[in-house]
């Protein structure tokens, strides 16, 4: 009698065709919330969907994503990065800081994926040798980043960004934005090395039991270094292409990318503890942010409201996601 209830319990939390009926909603609850936005805003806006509009946000999406990448590797481990949005405007001031020639665009790219690994192998050692909190220690950095702008700058940074990093954030091909081929690119490496290399396995190993992971003879600092070091890499790449979408550079370009970055991925399933989540469920976080952005534009709704509403839809995404994965 006992094995038979058993038996029926499991029956009934099964579809017919044998699926655990939270299983949907912890593999696909956020492709479909997306989905769902997608479809509620163009019965709303039917402008929604225009190929420029998509362009559009297909363009806005890149280097937001970009950051995003980087982010779920430091929260898989444990930690958060506050310092991208500051990286990503030194960046910035870096791709100005040249001759604003095509010549110049190799040596900016390694100037500004130096900086970035330095900003992250900074972060890395302060949270793991000397046992800093990652919120302090991102603050820390992002404090004397943005010092050092505008120390060299002085608060009005000058020059031009080459044509190449103007093309790459501003233009597309055949509607479809450089920068968002970029971000592919990115997005399928980094997938691949999360997703399927011996070092993602370390990463999941680390944020989850960072004590188990030294046992088994991984390096948790170095896997937690590592991690920090993508994160300022991905944000350096992401401001020398927000530089070239936006046109005009300022100490303050990819203001917000912090938060919407944390946001982003925890709303895509990486939790916050460690040890939990992917890659393309934070990119599907960071498309949602992007809908509900443009959308609440289309729709025509003010300032005030376009807030209030962009955050009652990422707790509702939040907590449906949270509470699917229980």
């Amino acid at each position: 009698m006992a094995i038979a209830k058993v038996n029926e319990a499991i029956s009934t939390s099964r579809s017919p065709t044998g699926i655990r009926a939270g299983d949907i909603g912890r593999k696909y609850g956020i492709y479909l919330f997306l989905l769902a936005a997608i479809l509620l805003t163009t019965a709303v806006s039917p402008a929604f969907l225009s190929p420029a509009n998509v362009s559009n946000m297909l363009m806005q999406l890149a280097p937001l994503a970009i950051v995003v990448i980087g982010q779920t590797f430091v929260i898989l481990v444990r930690g958060l990065d506050l310092s991208v949005a500051s990286v990503m405007a030194t960046a910035a001031v870096i791709a100005t800081s040249f001759n604003g020639q095509n010549s110049d665009a190799l040596l900016i790219l390694l100037a500004c994926v130096a900086m970035g690994c330095a900003t992250g192998l900074a972060n890395g050692i302060l949270v793991t040798k000397r046992n800093v909190s990652p919120f302090l220690a991102t603050l820390a950095t992002m404090i004397v980043l943005q010092g050092l702008r505008f120390a060299a700058t002085q608060g009005a940074p000058s020059g031009n960004v080459p044509p190449l990093y103007r093309s790459l954030g501003s233009e597309t091909l055949s509607g479809v934005p450089y920068n968002l081929l970029v971000m592919a690119v990115l997005a399928i490496f980094f997938a691949i090395l999360l997703h399927r290399a011996a070092f993602g396995r370390r990463v999941y190993i680390t944020g989850g039991n960072p004590i188990t992971a030294r046992l088994v003879g991984i390096s948790a600092d170095r896997v937690t270094i590592l991690c920090y070091m993508i994160c300022g890499v991905m944000a350096a790449v992401a401001g020398l292409l927000l530089s070239g979408f936006v046109g005009v550079v300022d100490n303050f370009v990819g203001r917000g990318f912090e938060l919407d970055s944390i946001v982003a991925a925890v709303m895509g399933g990486v939790a916050l503890s460690g040890g939990r989540g992917t890659i393309p469920g934070a990119l599907a976080g960071a498309a949602i942010l992007v809908v509900l952005s443009n959308a609440v534009v289309m729709v025509g709704m003010p300032v005030q409201l376009q807030i209030i509403v962009k955050g009652i839809v990422i707790i509702v995404a939040a907590s449906l996601y949270v509470r699917a994965v229980r």
